[in-house]
């Protein structure tokens, strides 16, 4: 999972603005909640309090109190229903305390003493020395003979307490939970968000000068992305049109070309064949006919290189053994090696079955085989491979030449391209046979790269489809 990506971003600011907003809310919830059941609580004291002062401390006069003593006994029965009851006098003393309730959670006693003030009623949390809370509710009784009483009726805060520890665990419990739904919902939604986005960058990947004319897709959302996809494929038609012109023109410059350099190189080998020509300037005949025959192969290859961008090379295909032609191929390059004392070896016995151009698959190695010669030392040698791997053909070309600097490995296959003078020197090239092999591997679906360093030699590869049968044999 790319953590830097548009689609991680967006799903964890989702799911961290989320998980806050939970972690907020869990937390008014708590407070909301622990608040409102401890006001319950104290409320339904205060009206047992109340209860007890206006139904027995309001007669007391006429009853008595030993009868109040017995009666809250009868009828509140706190030590069974663990609650605490106090009455205490206008003058301090103490007329009732309850026992400790039946599940030991307090102890009555140690309840200090209140003081109402002026207050009819109030309310208050309790804490005891042994640190358990009392929720105490107070109401002041009068009469008019004894003054005034203070009743207070409480209950332990535990019951309370442990209901909010329950709901702080399932808030513990549930807000991570969330968090994480928040998250692969985020993830999932942003990746349908961001669908377009991978669709176009899948499509404008296998989009080359080759295949200017297809275009990326179109979601009709009516958003940006919209408008995204259409401005480029707008683009795309400008490039189309571009390289169009581009190739329409280099291919009827070297047509209108091969012409009139037809008739200069045929003009000027008559001249340097006419014995009454002097010797110097037969001289430079000759030179200006090399000069001439140089600008035919370059005016040659060009328009190869527009017939091949213009898909020429898919016209004639056919399935061929790629082993037999480099094999072949390499045979008859072998005088041009011998006479530079190279060695070329060929390692081709298994038959390798592609789809493509046979006349084109050969100017591949003759091209990479005459690179391979040409800037090999004399004494130095030349081994060629072809096997079949992962339903691909491959050609690999090794030599033990001058090599490549790093620098230049990615620009070879560039047209017009030439490393250095110093390792061209004696190469009658223009920088276009490699062009011309990139041209014919990517015409026939396939790749070419080179692996080579300064005095350490080159490795070219070239790869093809296999053809289906040949493949399917492979894989068994």
């Amino acid at each position: 999972m790319n953590t830097h990506s548009i689609r991680f971003r967006l799903a964890a600011w989702h799911a961290a603005l989320f998980t806050a907003f939970i972690i907020v809310l869990g937390a008014v919830l708590y407070a909301t909640v622990k608040e409102y059941l401890d006001d319950t609580l104290l409320e339904t004291q205060g009206r047992r309090a109340r209860q007890i002062a206006e139904t027995l401390l309001a007669n007391a006069p006429q009853t008595g109190e030993d009868y109040v003593v017995r009666e809250i006994k009868a009828l509140y029965s706190p030590e069974q229903s663990d609650r605490f009851i106090r009455v205490t006098r206008g003058d301090g003393s103490v007329l009732y305390v309850s026992g400790p309730p039946d599940d030991q959670s307090f102890d009555p006693s140690k309840v200090p003493l209140f003081t109402a003030g002026n207050a009819v009623e109030s309310a208050r949390s309790e804490k005891l020395v042994d640190g358990r809370i009392l929720l105490i509710a107070a109401f002041k009784a009068a009469t008019i003979k004894d003054g005034h009483f203070l009743v207070e009726v409480g209950t332990s805060a535990e019951p309370v307490d442990r209901f909010a520890q329950h709901l702080l665990k399932l808030l513990a419990l549930g807000i991570p939970l969330i968090g994480i739904i928040a998250a692969l919902g985020g993830y999932l939604l942003a990746g349908r968000a961001l669908r377009t986005v991978e669709q176009i960058a899948v499509k404008a990947e296998v989009i080359t000068q080759h295949n200017l004319s297809e275009r990326l897709p179109v979601s009709r959302t009516g958003d940006e992305l919209e408008r995204l996809s259409i401005s480029l494929n707008h683009m795309i038609t400008r490039l189309d049109d571009a390289f169009n012109n581009s190739k329409r023109f280099v291919a009827d410059a070297s047509h209108e070309l091969r012409t009139p350099l037809t008739v200069i190189q045929g003009e000027l080998e008559n001249l340097a064949s006419d014995a009454k020509l002097p010797v110097e300037m037969r001289d430079r005949v000759g030179s200006a006919l090399e000069d001439v025959e140089r600008l035919g192969k370059i005016v040659g290859k060009l328009f190869a290189l527009s017939r091949l961008d213009a898909g020429e090379a898919q016209e004639e295909w056919t399935q061929l053994d790629l082993a037999s032609l480099v094999s072949a191929t390499s045979d008859q390059m072998t005088l041009l090696a011998e006479d530079k004392k190279i060695k070329v070896s060929c390692d081709a016995a298994q038959p390798v079955y592609v789809m493509g151009d046979r006349s084109r698959l050969q100017q591949v190695v003759v091209n990479l085989l005459d690179n391979a010669v040409k800037y090999t030392p004399p004494g130095g040698s030349v081994h060629l491979k072809v096997h079949g791997s992962d339903g691909q053909g491959i050609l690999e070309i090794a030599d033990t030449g001058v090599g490549i600097p790093a620098e230049a490995l990615p620009l070879v296959f560039e047209r017009f391209f030439r490393v250095d003078r110093d390792r061209s020197a004696g190469a009658d090239g223009a920088g276009l046979g490699l062009a011309i092999v990139k041209s014919i591997c990517v015409a026939h679906g396939g790749r070419v790269e080179v692996v080579s360093a300064v005095g350490s030699g080159s490795r070219f590869l070239a790869t093809f489809p296999l053809a289906a049968a040949n493949a399917k044999q492979l894989r068994q």
